[in-house]
């Protein structure tokens, strides 16, 4: 395994979907990027209320987004875990395919639209 896996970009700014995209486009297979840290599905969870509402919805869409560029296959998801509800969740990216290219583009348009 790659050494780039042990130690994965963690953002500045809050990451969103677009900025993950545009992260995945610039980056080389293996690179790594930590998309969320602490426990996702309670993160999430609107009952909880454990995030502000707009930072709720902003890791959802962000989470959401990473799944399907994974189901893609342009990214691998992993999880590290730190402590008792405390992970970090790390999108590395995978080679990007010579073929569909096109097609994944006018997709990820149309979810964004």
């Amino acid at each position: 395994m790659p050494n780039r896996i042990l130690s994965p970009t963690v953002p500045q700014a809050p990451l969103n979907a677009a900025s993950l995209c545009a992260w995945l486009g610039a980056a080389a297979p293996g690179d790594a990027i930590t998309y969320h840290r602490g426990a996702l599905a309670r993160d999430i969870c609107p009952q909880l209320k454990l995030l502000e509402q707009d930072e709720r919805v902003r890791v959802a869409c962000l989470s959401s987004r990473a799944l399907k560029l994974a189901e893609a296959g342009l990214l691998h998801l992993v999880q590290r875990r730190h402590g008792f509800e405390d992970f970090s969740y790390i999108a590395i990216a995978r080679p990007k395919p010579r073929r569909n290219a096109t097609a994944l583009h006018a997709l990820l348009l149309k979810e964004a639209a």
